[in-house]
Order: structure tokens, then sequence, then C-alpha cells
């Protein structure tokens, strides 16, 4: 209960909870992991939507790239959901740390990334790309294996079609909705949820997804940036410790 909540306010600000509610539901349900997988959706996808409808309350949606994106984004994430554990860590988990790497330099090099808006960048190629990005490959990859996509969504959004940081997260809750949703019924329908659990657990997280994203909302850009650091720093560690030990 203490991880979803903790989980919940870090993936409001800038993605990454699993990273915290996966392990701890590792080591402490005993449940198996296709169930621990379906039942962490359920846990996020309250989290997530809670945090979504906060940052819609209180900021500019652009819903012409997050509409159409949360959308795809459901079927891409029940096809990923599909194959998850079809796939072995040990081959896709060298790929991830590499690009977590180039984002961590990425971001420390690009001091002003995120900071303000850059709506030059919106044009309707980028807007393509960024629907095909991160309602296609992105939320397909959370489906199939999770860690980081919220992390990935917020810098897509950013670095795609010059969003804020404020309103790239705000973005990335109403796609990682989508990507939730879309597991979801993939999991559920294969009897792999605890569904008890992951009502209890849905509480802490939104708890502390209201939190996170108040926290974003009143911090701002420069603020979401030094957790977007912390949190893809601790995945890299996380994904370096698995990969060589």
């Amino acid at each position: 209960m203490i991880a979803a909540a903790t989980g919940g306010a870090v993936d409001a600000i800038v993605g990454g909870g699993g990273l915290i509610v996966l392990p701890a539901m590792l080591l402490s349900s005993g449940l198996p992991l296709p169930t621990i997988l379906g039942t962490n959706k359920l846990t996020a996808i309250a989290g997530t939507s809670s945090a979504a409808y906060t940052y819609a309350r209180h900021t500019t949606i652009d819903w012409k790239v997050a509409g159409p994106a949360a959308a795809f984004a459901v079927l891409s994430s029940g096809l990923g959901a599909l194959l998850a554990g079809s796939v072995p860590a040990t081959a896709y988990r060298p790929v991830i740390l590499a690009v977590l790497v180039a984002v961590a330099l990425f971001v420390t090099f690009r001091p002003s990334l995120g900071l303000a808006a850059d709506p030059a960048k919106r044009t309707p190629a980028r807007i393509a790309t960024m629907i095909a990005l991160g309602g296609g490959a992105i939320a397909f990859y959370d489906g199939a294996i999770g860690p980081g996509t919220g992390t990935f969504l917020v810098l897509a959004f950013t670095s795609v079609i010059g969003a804020d940081f404020v309103h790239g997260s705000a973005m990335a809750k109403i796609l990682n909705t989508g990507t939730n949703l879309g597991a979801l019924a993939v999991f559920g329908v294969f009897g792999h949820v605890d569904w008890l659990l992951g009502a209890i657990l849905a509480v802490c997280n939104i708890a502390g997804a209201q939190l996170g994203a108040r926290l974003a909302l009143k911090r701002g850009a420069k603020f979401i940036r030094i957790v977007l650091l912390v949190v893809v720093l601790a995945l890299v560690a996380r994904l370096g410790w698995d990969q060589f030990h």
C-alpha cells in the first residue's frame, strides 16, 4: 500500500511509478508474474486517470494530440499485453538500458528542454509522429513490458511536439490511462487480475497521484525536470542491476 501511494505520486509527476510498485508486489504478494502485471494495471489506471483529471482541470490539454493517441494506445497496449512474457527479459533489457542512458544524457545536456513550450514544433507531421510513437510504439511497450512508460511519454511530448514539462506530463497521463486500459482488458479476460488487492492498491495509488499532480502543477517545469532525471537514473540503476547480476 505504501509502494502504491509512493508510485502514484512519482508516476503523476513524470512516470516511472511501476519501478516502485512492481518490485514491491514481486517481493510481498506471492502472486504469479502474469497476475502481478495485471493487478498492477488495475492499480495504475486508477492513479493515471485520477492524475489526468486533476491536470485537465488546472491546465490546457491539446486534445488533438492526446485524444487520438490515447484511443490508439488502448489497442496497441492490448496487443502488447497479449505478448507479455513471450519475450525474455534478457532480450529487451540491454536495449531499454541503452535508451534510458541516452535519455539521461539528452536531458542533462539540454537544460532548456521542457522548461518552456516550443509551438514551432507543433506541425502536422510532428503531431502525426507523436500519435504514432506514443499511441503505437510506447503503448505497445507498456502492454508487453511496462517500466518507464510514463517517462518515455513525457519526453516524447516535450521533444517531438515542443510541450513544456507540465503540459507534457498532463498529456502523458491521458495517454497512459489508455495504455493501462488496453492492457488491463487483456489481463482481465485471461484471469490475470487480483481484483481485491488491485482495488485496495488503487485507492492508495489515487491518493499518491493526487499529491504528485498537485506538486507538479504547483512547482512547475523545473521541479518536473529534476524528478525526471532522478527517475531515469533510478530506472538505469535498477535495470543495470538486473542485467549484470
